[in-house]
């Protein structure tokens, strides 16, 4: 007998393998989750530094094209070196080499800014705890003379909290044993993420020297795996989620460094106190849109006014300067390297943050607005594909004051009363002349 595989009955067999077989898979994923989970993570854990070294080469890829189009290239052709296999080696392997410089440069500057200034001023702020107590409960003494009740009771309550710290601190600082055993163990994970990073980074460099050709093979499996027109369409979406990503990630770290920078230039200028960390803060959380600046405006000014409540003006004057700041950056600064990098608006964007930042935490505030870009896309194109199959506009604006659609075209709420209005007319009219 003869297999026919376009028989009913064989494509019957297979649909109810395949319904039985996504059962199967959907009641294991519901009653045995955690085996998935851990299995995922397992392998993830293996996988850590090719993941980074993948992460790593993407990040660094805007910054390997721009030495090799803006540089290279125009130093080759004005040396008269001729365009050949071996030329494009040749500048490839320079560009990489200067992008890798570049990186660790960017390490070490960070990692020595880390020991030689923001750990001396976190240390200093440990240091003098019992300083700046004594200092805010003077403050609030001062402040509130006039009501003693108020000021005894917000005096308890500081005190009652300087207390928690000390025991917390009282009760770690017996625990040897254990507390050796954590620092060792953070250790040696800090080791192994440092191990991992290494690994990554070395994967990252065979990445962007053959980045070309992993492009050309992921071209090469989805038109294999698809038609033509769904490949297209794959391909184009693949480029914009790079666009909105790249774009959007390498011009925020680019603005939220040239924000720390002129923090720290105001805060010297001012002499805020520990002005290097406050600076650190304020371009860390300038990475996460809209919510950003505010989150790392208010710890700073509360550090500032905790180091001297004696003189609050300090406070207000920095409050101000943030603000002067935030605005700089929301107004000009921000437009200038984003652009419309995302086409979220306001109220999308903070949608975004708030739902990817729950899921995911800061990291889901930071990458959530151009992941629901994307989102955002994809829906709009499918609406504005719908909307052209019905031969409607896609236009928003023009849905503003629509009543109803008909085989006539769009009705609008404006125009009904004047059409109600001359119906009216109309009908008194004829029933004068029927008098």
């Amino acid at each position: 007998m003869k297999f026919n595989k376009d028989s009913k009955y064989v494509r019957w067999g297979l649909t109810a393998f395949a319904v039985i077989a996504g059962g199967i898979a959907f009641y294991y994923f519901i009653f045995h989750s955690m085996n998935i989970k851990s299995g995922v993570s397992r392998i993830l854990n293996i996988l850590k530094p090719v993941l980074f070294g993948l992460a790593t080469a993407y990040l660094l890829t805007p910054v390997l094209n721009f030495v090799e189009n803006k540089l290279l290239i125009r130093l080759f052709g004005k040396c008269k070196i001729k365009k050949s296999r071996r030329g494009r080696i040749l500048i490839r392997g320079i560009g990489i080499l200067i992008t890798a410089f570049l990186f660790v440069a960017l390490i070490y500057m960070l990692v020595s800014m880390l020991i030689s200034q923001i750990i001396p001023s976190v240390q200093g702020i440990i240091d003098n705890f019992d300083s700046y107590s004594t200092n805010v409960t003077s403050w609030i003494n001062q402040t509130l003379e006039d009501n003693p009740e108020i000021g005894n009771y917000v005096t308890k309550t500081v005190d009652q909290i300087e207390k928690q710290l000390n025991d917390r601190i009282n009760d770690i600082i017996p625990s040897t044993a254990s507390l050796i055993k954590t620092v060792s163990l953070s250790v040696i994970n800090v080791l192994d993420v440092l191990w991992d990073f290494i690994i990554g980074f070395i994967i990252s460099i065979y990445v962007l020297a053959n980045k070309e050709r992993f492009a050309a093979q992921a071209k090469k499996i989805t038109y294999a795996l698809f038609e033509q027109d769904t490949a297209n369409i794959v391909i184009r979406n693949f480029r914009f989620t790079h666009r909105t990503f790249i774009g959007f990630l390498s011009g925020k770290v680019l603005d939220s460094i040239i924000i720390g920078i002129l923090c720290f230039a105001g805060t010297t200028i001012m002499g805020t106190p520990y002005a290097m960390l406050i600076s650190v803060i304020i371009g860390c959380t300038n990475i996460i849109p809209f919510f950003g600046p505010f989150l790392g405006a208010i710890p700073s000014a509360v550090l500032i006014f905790v180091v001297d409540p004696m003189h609050p003006l300090n406070c207000v004057y920095f409050a101000l300067f943030a603000l002067a700041l935030q605005q700089f950056d929301g107004n000009i600064l921000g437009p200038k390297i984003l652009g419309n990098s995302t086409g979220l608006t306001g109220f999308w964007v903070i949608f975004a943050i708030t739902f990817f930042g729950g899921l995911l935490g800061v990291f889901g505030m930071i990458v959530g607005v151009p992941i629901f870009a994307i989102i955002y896309a994809a829906i709009r194109a499918f609406i504005n594909a719908r909307l052209e199959k019905k031969r409607l506009p896609k236009e928003t604006n023009l849905y503003e004051t629509v009543d109803y659609i008909d085989d006539k075209g769009m009705h609008s709420m404006v125009a009904e009363p004047n059409a109600v209005r001359a119906a009216e007319t109309k009908k008194e009219k004829g029933e004068s002349e029927d008098k």
